[in-house]
């Protein structure tokens, strides 16, 4: 078994980039099967506000320079791996809520489904990752009850849990994304080539295989 923790944050586009590169390394990893992918929350900006505001003003305060200059080669990096990026649409806000239905997804077997869905909302859909209603709406898409993933979004819990875990990245020295852990000793940060991850990948099913490791 090959563990994978993958560190990313859902506005982030160099990590929806990055897991279309992670499964591509994946599909082509002949121990596939014993994989075990868990996303891990991380916050390009913790102090986000919840209310939304369209990325394209964030983009263009934070680096001053026109949106269009920086989303033109995001799209085309994006439609290179099969994405369909619509960033001029994109609405910027907290994600700490949708951080918080993926730790719910990933108690219910569902956290692969509702990673990908909650990307395209972002990304493709110019939805807001910190409405209630929508992301209980992507939940029940990826399989998972809608009424429940309501009642999870109106309570508090879960979100102790993901600041814990904001805090382990921190504490592992995260502070780029994507970062891609594997096994908890092979680290890549960015969104690295499938030849990349597939030789990682490789070098930790051998490490487990090791006498050493069996011992």
């Amino acid at each position: 078994m090959v563990k994978v923790e993958i560190y990313s944050d859902l506005v982030c586009p160099w990590c929806y980039i990055g897991k279309r590169r992670f499964e591509k390394a994946l599909a082509a990893f002949p121990e596939a099967a014993g994989v075990d992918v868990v996303y891990r929350p991380f916050q390009l900006n913790p102090a986000a506000p919840e209310t939304p505001e369209p990325s394209a003003d964030v983009y263009e305060r934070k680096f001053g320079r026109p949106a269009a200059a920086i989303f033109g080669p995001l799209t085309s990096a994006a439609a290179a791996e099969g994405l369909t990026f619509r960033m001029d649409d994109a609405l910027a806000t907290n994600t700490f809520q949708a951080h918080r239905l993926l730790w719910f997804a990933r108690r219910h077997g569902r956290q692969a489904e509702v990673k990908e869905r909650l990307l395209a909302h972002y990304f493709t859909d110019g939805g807001d990752l910190g409405d209630r209603e929508a992301l209980a709406g992507l939940a029940e898409a990826a399989g998972l009850d809608r009424a429940d993933a309501l009642a999870f979004l109106a309570s508090s819990e879960g979100v102790g849990e993901v600041r814990a875990e904001l805090g382990e990245a921190a504490a592992l020295g995260v502070t780029a994304v994507p970062t891609f852990v594997i096994d908890g000793t092979f680290v890549l940060q960015g969104a690295q080539s499938p030849e990349v991850l597939l030789d990682a990948l490789e070098r930790a099913a051998a490490a487990g295989r090791s006498p050493a490791a069996t011992a």
